[in-house]
């Protein structure tokens, strides 16, 4: 019987250390407890919390120097959550297609705006080429 209650409180406390920790909740020691984040990583944790939580996996990844797609990994699967949530391959994978669309349209929008501004020089240039090539009284007409 006294086994039994041994083996039961082991368990409960087996299922407590696998608990989900949630970056933006998380203290520094419970940081700490998540393996691969030792002090440094965990402070740089928080110094970016400071300035805004969160959003997902992604974003933790872009401001959290020395976390990859890999390292992110490994956090999640020790019980690293971002809002809840566990780091997803497939999930990081289509936040960054996102991104690199949004920036080739962001840079696709710049270049015709570059062209637009180019040629509105280059109509407004027109007229003082016009009159810089138009021809000129010689010095012996204009004397005349």
């Amino acid at each position: 019987m006294i086994k039994k209650f041994l083996f039961i409180i082991a368990l409960l406390f087996a299922g407590a250390s696998f608990a989900a920790v949630d970056v933006n909740k998380a203290t520094e020691a419970e940081l700490d407890g998540i393996k691969g984040i030792g002090p440094s990583m965990s402070q740089k944790i928080l110094a970016e919390r400071k300035n805004a939580e969160f959003k997902d996996w992604a974003d933790f990844i872009s401001r959290v120097g020395g976390v990859g797609e890999k390292t992110a990994a490994k956090f999640s699967a020790e019980g690293l959550t971002v809002n809840g949530k566990r780091f997803s391959a497939a999930a990081q994978a289509k936040a960054d297609k996102k991104k690199k669309e949004a920036e080739a349209k962001a840079d696709k929008s710049a270049a015709k705006d570059k062209k637009e501004s180019k040629a509105k020089k280059d109509k407004a240039a027109e007229p003082a080429a016009a009159a810089a090539s138009a021809p000129q009284p010689s010095a012996s007409t204009a004397k005349k």
